[in-house]
């Protein structure tokens, strides 16, 4: 349990650092979401690669196509999270977290060309932290499977 919220932290602490750097801080509130999938329950297919990062980036784009569809309101980012469930399920990248994320594209309307390369890069950094963390045996090995 301590080892696994070691890790979170110290992943968590490295994507502020980078939000902070980018003026990106609300990705923080998904991908804390998605650390605690990875480093609480690593073998559930929602921890996995695919999922994490692929789920989080197909609900960004969702994101970005309600907005550009609806514009920025609160019912359009309740209809942007509840698509990106939907595409999710169709890429078969179930990652729930990724959902809110969805959301704060609606609400926040950020530059794609920002956003999304800080997601992926965020995302995968999880991904890695979790996959070092489980090489050294400090938490269960990460991930079950790529694919």
């Amino acid at each position: 349990m301590i080892p696994a919220t070691v890790c979170a932290v110290a992943a968590l602490l490295a994507l502020v650092g980078l939000g902070a750097l980018m003026h990106q801080m609300l990705l923080v509130p998904p991908l804390a979401a998605s650390a605690a999938l990875i480093f609480g329950a690593p073998a559930l297919p929602l921890s996995q690669p695919r999922s994490v990062v692929g789920g989080q980036l197909l609900s960004a784009a969702t994101g970005f196509v309600v907005l550009a569809v609806a514009g920025s309101s609160t019912v359009a980012a309740a209809v942007a999270g509840g698509l990106a469930l939907g595409v999710m399920m169709v890429a078969r990248t179930p990652h729930s977290p990724a959902a809110a994320t969805a959301v704060i594209v609606v609400l926040t309307e950020p530059a794609a060309s920002a956003f999304l390369p800080l997601l992926a890069l965020a995302a995968v950094i999880l991904v890695v932290v979790g996959m070092v963390a489980g090489l050294n045996k400090v938490t269960p090995s990460y991930p079950s499977y790529w694919w």
